[in-house]
């Protein structure tokens, strides 16, 4: 983790120097989780990230893009993607959500960009930077 002190002495954790979710005491690697996810046949891109959880620290979180001329069932598509996600790599790294949107933030090589995806749901007293 990297982290910042602020003036009271407060540390705030702003960033991974290693692409990996904690989650409840176990590390889980989001390439793990992403190359399952993106064999869905609906899945034309996809992004794991961890996100704010009371109960774990973090969640795992899949922020999908759909394939175009797909008839989207979300609530069906989620349970099966996280369904195979357990099938094959456990319950631990399964994503508890699945957040479907029209593009992913890229980075300059075209690859998706974790800080981009993480910032938004890291804010107010749990943000990122």
């Amino acid at each position: 983790d990297v982290a910042r002190e602020d003036a009271d002495g407060f540390w705030y954790i702003v960033d991974r120097t290693k692409d990996m979710i904690v989650t409840g005491g176990f590390n889980v690697f989001p390439r793990e989780v992403e190359d399952v996810v993106a064999e869905h046949p609906s899945v034309a891109q996809v992004g794991v990230v961890g996100t704010p959880d009371d109960k774990w620290g973090e969640a795992v979180t899949a922020v999908v893009v759909l394939r175009a001329g797909n008839d989207p069932d979300h609530d069906a598509i989620t349970a099966e993607i996280q369904q195979s996600v357990k099938d094959r790599k456990g319950s631990v790294q399964s994503p508890k959500q699945v957040i479907f949107v029209d593009a992913l933030p890229l980075t300059a090589l075209g690859k998706p960009d974790k800080k981009a995806l993480r910032a938004r749901f890291w804010t107010g007293d749990r943000s990122v930077g």
